[in-house]
């Protein structure tokens, strides 16, 4: 199983630098975990910078993986996480997603670099 967070989702579907790191993972639809916050990031991201249309195209597409809602335990297993790690409410909740479905998270959030269970690229300018 795959989770790839917002950053990751934002540069493969703006063909940043680094999309090529995320394209496995994001193909592979029957392994992939959708935390709904990263469709909040995605989607508001994607709206200011390319429009609407866009917007709505992306979350499309991030709607072929199994969308996994904030559910109360991951909601406090995501608040332990963010003790634990000084990460933030977004970023503890995808770590927490990710580690409740046993994924793999895919990243070029720096804050997750050196995080158990994470693939970290570099971001690229």
């Amino acid at each position: 199983m795959n989770v790839v967070d917002s950053s990751g989702w934002v540069e493969y579907l703006t063909d940043g630098a680094n999309a090529r790191f995320f394209v496995s993972s994001i193909r592979d639809a029957e392994n992939l975990v959708i935390p709904t916050i990263c469709l909040y990031e995605v989607f508001k991201r994607v709206l200011v910078e390319l429009g609407e249309e866009k917007a709505l195209d992306a979350i499309g597409m991030m709607s072929f993986g199994q969308v996994v809602e904030l559910t109360r335990e991951l909601a406090i297993e995501a608040a332990r996480i963010s003790t634990e790690t000084k990460l933030a409410m977004a970023d503890s909740i995808i770590l927490a997603t990710s580690r409740a479905n046993n994924a793999t998270l895919w990243t070029q959030d720096a804050h997750f670099k050196d995080i158990k269970g994470v693939k970290y690229i570099e971001k690229k300018s």
